[in-house]
C-alpha cells in the first residue's frame, strides 16, 4: 500500500510538471507573437508618419506650383508696365506717367509679399542660371566682356527659384 500512495503522489508531482512547460512555452510563444505584433506596430506607425510629411509636402509643392502659374501669367502686365512707363518718360502728360507708376508699384509690391524678386542682370557677369543671352555685341571696353549690357526683358524669381530667365544682351 505504501508503493501506491508513492505512485499517486509521484503522478501528481508528474502532471504539475507538464503543465508549468506547457506553461512556459506558451509563454515564450506570446511574447514572441507580442514582440512580432510590436515590431508590426512601429513599422506602421513609420510608415504612417512618412505618409504624413509626403502629404504635407505634397500640399505645399501643390499651393506654390499654383501660386507659381498665376504670378506668371501677370509677369506680361508687369512688362507692359514697363513699356508704358519708358514711353511716357518722355511725354509731358505727368498724370499718366503717375498713374502707370503707381499700377506698377502697387503689382510689384503685393507680388513681392507673394515671395516675387527681380533678377538684377544689368552690369553684372553673364550667369547662365539667370539671365538667358538674346543677343551678343562687341564690348565698348575689355572689361566689360561676358558681362550683360542691356536687358531686353526682365527676369524675376520667386522664393528664390528662376520664374523667368532674363533676356540680356552680353559683350563679347
Amino acid at each position: 500500500m505504501a508503493e501506491k500512495d508513492t505512485k499517486k503522489k509521484e503522478a501528481p508531482k508528474a502532471a504539475k510538471a507538464a503543465p508549468k512547460e506547457d506553461l512556459g512555452k506558451k509563454v515564450a510563444e506570446l511574447s514572441e507573437k507580442l514582440a512580432a505584433e510590436h515590431n508590426d506596430y512601429l513599422r506602421l506607425m513609420a510608415e504612417f508618419e512618412t505618409f504624413r510629411r509626403r502629404s504635407a509636402e505634397e500640399r505645399l509643392a501643390m499651393v506654390a506650383t499654383a501660386s507659381a502659374d498665376t504670378i506668371k501669367g501677370l509677369l506680361p502686365v508687369l512688362d507692359d508696365c514697363e513699356r508704358a512707363m519708358q514711353v511716357l518718360e518722355g511725354s509731358s502728360d505727368k498724370a499718366a506717367q503717375e498713374g502707370t507708376a503707381l499700377i506698377y508699384n502697387k503689382l510689384m509690391a503685393y507680388l513681392k509679399t507673394k515671395g516675387l524678386e527681380v533678377i538684377d542682370a544689368k552690369g553684372k557677369t553673364f550667369d547662365i542660371d539667370f539671365h538667358e543671352a538674346v543677343a551678343q555685341i562687341p564690348s565698348p571696353a575689355p572689361e566689360q566682356k561676358g558681362t550683360v549690357l542691356d536687358v531686353v526683358q526682365t527676369g524675376y524669381l520667386l522664393s528664390g527659384k528662376v520664374l523667368r530667365y532674363a533676356k540680356v544682351v552680353v559683350g563679347a
